[in-house]
């Protein structure tokens, strides 16, 4: 694990690239009819029993814009919402699965944010798993559904649940105001570096606000840069620095900031190692990396998942999963390795 991070600071220091390649495992279906599938997933769920192969089939392999087109195809077809009828006709994790691939991006992210903000106590873990990656434009639309849905401000919701230093961080973030040019300033980046230092080791005490708003508000390829200029002034990284430093929800939001900067795709397969470890699998996280980020760089997680663990993202699956459900998520893992 330390070790992937470590070589991701080198290949930082040799000049990385400042886009991602293109690493999405799901795409637009050639021959794409929206109607012919519509009558399937309606036949599949009509009757006696319900045909889960038939719903994975179909579901894992059309684009999520071509998902909104069976959306629209289905409801005209049967009066009822696709939604409503796979909420009705599956169960458990495969209901899960099956629901966010129909949702759009945004509502699927809107509806893990009112989950973890529902009941005693906010899930910490999906707030920075989901404000720690997402772009601006990501996260105005997952407000703007938030809104529609609840008639309430995000930031007014996430008010009552976060406080303290986490808080603060979360609703910078939440302003999705971050900038996110491609350029890099490295006299600022060094000046951003020294004051970081300045903050933390060369310092009695923490000051969280600095790094609250460095971290929060530089752009992925300005926060590269910051954690390079970083190690030249410190025998720690800046994810070190942060981890010996902070503690909590603070801590974690932070350290996946910079992890995300460095790589998101070695981010995310780090994240789906942890939900598969041990005993039990958290399916619910497994459920929001695999489907969120099937269109973007679901292969670039495969290939850092290799990285990380010398074992293929899809054997993890088919360890852990089974049946319907397991050919369901290894089909978004993008099949054969």
């Amino acid at each position: 694990m330390c070790s992937l991070w470590e070589s991701l600071e080198d290949e930082m220091e040799r000049e990385a690239p400042s886009t991602q390649s293109e690493g999405a495992c799901i795409k637009d279906k050639l021959g794409f009819n929206a109607e012919e599938d519509a009558e399937a997933l309606k036949g599949a769920m009509k009757g006696f029993g319900t045909k889960e192969n038939i719903l994975v089939e179909i579901l894992t392999q059309r684009s999520n814009k071509q998902r909104q087109l069976i959306r629209e195809a289905y409801e005209k077809l049967t009066g009822e919402t696709l939604i409503h009828d796979l909420e009705s006709e599956t169960r458990s994790s495969m209901e899960d699965v099956l629901v966010a691939l129909v949702s759009t991006p945004a509502e699927f992210d809107c509806h893990e944010v009112m989950r973890a903000m529902k009941g005693a106590g906010s899930k910490d873990s999906i707030l920075i798993d989901i404000f720690a990656s997402r772009t601006n434009a990501q996260i105005r639309a997952l407000n703007a559904v938030y809104l529609k849905e609840t008639e309430n401000l995000l930031v007014q919701d996430l008010r009552k649940e976060v406080s303290g230093d986490f808080g603060k961080a979360l609703l910078l973030l939440n302003e999705a105001k971050r900038d996110e040019s491609t350029s890099v300033d490295r006299s600022m980046a060094r000046k951003d570096a020294n004051d970081l230092h300045e903050a933390s080791e060369k310092k009695w005490g923490t000051d969280e606000s600095k790094f609250i708003e460095i971290l929060c508000g530089r752009s992925i390829s300005q926060l590269r840069q910051i954690c390079v200029e970083y190690k030249k002034l410190s025998d720690k990284s800046l994810q070190e620095s942060i981890e010996s430093e902070m503690t909590g929800e603070l801590e974690e939001l932070l350290v996946a900031i910079v992890k995300c900067a460095k790589s998101t795709p070695a981010y995310f397969a780090e994240e789906l190692h942890k939900s598969m470890k041990g005993g039990g699998t958290d399916e619910a996280t497994l459920c929001r990396i695999m489907v969120s980020r099937s269109e973007i760089d679901m292969l670039d997680i495969r290939k850092s998942f290799k990285e990380f663990r010398e074992y293929s993202l899809l054997s993890a699956l088919d360890s852990d999963l089974s049946g319907d459900y397991g050919e369901c998520m290894k089909t978004i893992c993008g099949g054969d390795d």
